[in-house]
């Protein structure tokens, strides 16, 4: 079964609440195993349009990733980010071939 993927591009304006938020979240992967394979670190747009941050998080499988975005523990979280960035957001299911 392939792993699947949240991939996140996001602006943020508030950096003090974004980081209660990232504590917030600490809970929910932590739950479901998520493990970061991006977090914001430095990027160079090479095409198109692409906000400040982005994020690749990994999971065992699709189901398990989402279950973790659906979870009570996530969506408080998500709570706490949502006033102050804006965000696109993917779940992808990784290739194997």
């Amino acid at each position: 079964m392939p792993k699947a993927y949240w991939v996140a591009h996001v602006d943020v304006e508030d950096a003090e609440i974004y980081g209660r938020y990232r504590e917030a979240n600490a809970v929910a992967f932590e739950k479901y195993g998520a493990r970061f394979l991006i977090r914001g670190a430095p990027q160079q747009l090479m095409e198109g349009d692409c906000r400040a941050r982005t994020v690749v998080i990994e999971f065992k499988d699709m189901e398990t990733a989402l279950a973790c975005f659906h979870s009570p523990e996530y969506q408080a979280a998500k709570a706490i980010r949502e006033p102050i960035s804006s965000a696109d957001m993917v779940i992808v299911e990784g290739y194997e071939g």
